[in-house]
């Protein structure tokens, strides 16, 4: 029997293996070329900055060499400008549409000579100013600091402080002073913030309890100390739109105030006006009032209800319903205008985000109305005679309500109110001679700091 012949080995395909080697030759072929034309790309940029260098012997500006200093420097200024105006414009159509919404003037939204007439939406100068602001510092700080590095034939950091310095002089566009101060003052802040950081990060210098969780919360409690207290004893030293908007957010009347300060400074109380206001409130069993009372008793200063709880529920829920559309709009319309292709993106969750911030920043304020309400009261209990104290520690009791924002909110919301506090200070202290007065100071503040 002849031997059986062996088994012949197995059939294989080896197309696929190979197909993929030769892919992946292919691919790393193509990301080798892709490779060596950025290269030479880089290597024509370098070369040209070289070139450009030489010919002028200046550093090669930041905008590169296709666009002009001029070019760049208008660019800048016409896009800050329309982010600005843009921005406030925004804000003030959207108060304005919650406005008719609450008549119940549902139609009228649709009507554009009610939503954004000149009568009742008095925003185009300020809108302008504000852009100029903003627009003005941009655009002529890119150009100065072009400038200073053609003439300086370097680029040092001394470049930016003068272009910076100059191109603060674009605060005059904002022709109202307490606007510049505030607007100084804030940047003050921010300049003391940075400083700060950045001697605490390289371990030079630090405050005693800058290491505490709930730091920022005590800043902005001092800070609303102040202003609570000013606005109560020394509103003068306040701005008037500043007062304005504390007077109209929370729910005491101007005379119960005026009569509350006169009353803790040991001055006559105006009691005619004071009764004719409590008249027209409809408020005709108060109590009978002395020229020089020892304290405003609760019966007057929330007029409209006997209950010290009631009022305080009521002012809160007041504060609430009068503040949400301001900070609704102050959430919504920034985010809208610049980042304008996030909101085309997602609308409904941009909209549903600016919502369930302006609810938890709404609920912050009302919330620091009816404790600020609820302190004032609770010392009428157990005191029989008022001080001016009182109205600085419900200031500073009442911002604890800044709790329930954002960890990162409650740094920004201190940093704003600061400078304000700082300001009544500083206008009190002026005015009681133990400080000098300057003339223009938030200017040369302003300019300074840039």
């Amino acid at each position: 029997m002849a031997p059986s012949s062996p088994p012949s080995p197995p059939i294989t395909d080896n197309s696929d293996p190979e197909r993929r080697l030769r892919e992946a030759e292919d691919r790393l072929r193509d990301a080798i070329e892709e490779l060596q034309r950025r290269q030479r790309r880089a290597a024509a940029h370098a070369f040209q900055n070289l070139h450009h260098h030489n010919n002028l012997d200046s550093p090669p500006c930041d905008h590169g060499p296709d666009e002009s200093c001029i070019a760049h420097a208008i660019g800048n200024l016409c896009q800050t400008f329309l982010l600005s105006y843009g921005v406030r414009v925004g804000i003030g159509i959207l108060l304005r549409a919650f406005k008719l919404a609450r008549r119940q003037s549902y139609s009228s939204l649709l009507d554009l000579k009610q939503l954004v007439s000149e009568k009742d939406l008095m925003v185009r100068e300020e809108a302008c100013r504000i852009g100029l602001l903003f627009g003005g510092f941009t655009g002529s700080y890119h150009a100065l600091r072009c400038l200073f590095r053609k003439l300086r034939k370097k680029e040092t950091p001394v470049n930016a402080i003068l272009a910076g310095s100059v191109a603060g002089f674009s605060i005059l566009a904002l022709n109202d002073s307490n606007r510049r101060r505030t607007l100084a003052l804030y940047l003050l802040a921010r300049l003391a913030q940075c400083a700060y950081n950045s001697a605490k990060s390289k371990n030079k210098f630090h405050l005693w309890g800058s290491h505490w969780r709930h730091g920022d919360s005590l800043l902005f409690s001092l800070s609303c100390a102040q202003v609570m207290y000013a606005f109560v004893m020394r509103p003068e030293s306040l701005p008037k739109s500043y007062q304005d908007f504390i007077q109209k957010t929370g729910p005491v009347a101007a005379p119960v105030y005026r009569a509350v300060r006169d009353s803790c400074r040991g001055h006559p109380v105006d009691v005619a006006s004071l009764h004719a206001f409590l008249s027209r409130r409809g408020k005709s069993d108060y109590v009978k009032l002395e020229e020089f009372p020892s304290i405003i008793p609760c019966s007057i200063i929330h007029a409209g209800t006997n209950s010290c709880l009631a009022h305080e529920v009521n002012a809160t829920s007041a504060t609430f319903k009068k503040t949400f559309p301001l900070y609704f709009s102050l959430t919504f319309v920034p985010f809208v205008v610049l980042h304008l292709q996030k909101f085309t993106a997602a609308p409904f969750r941009t909209f549903w985000f600016a919502v369930k911030g302006a609810v938890r920043s709404t609920a912050f304020l009302s919330a620091f109305v009816g404790i600020f309400q609820a302190v004032i009261c609770l010392h009428r209990k157990v005191a029989s005679k008022d001080h001016k104290l009182v109205y600085w520690i419900a200031g500073g009791i009442s911002a604890l309500s800044v709790l329930l924002e954002k960890k990162a909110r409650r740094g920004e919301l201190a940093l704003y109110v600061l400078p304000r506090s700082v300001d009544s200070l500083w206008y009190i202290l002026v005015n009681r001679h133990l400080l000098p007065k300057i003339r223009n100071a938030e200017v040369c503040c302003f300019v300074t700091l840039h």
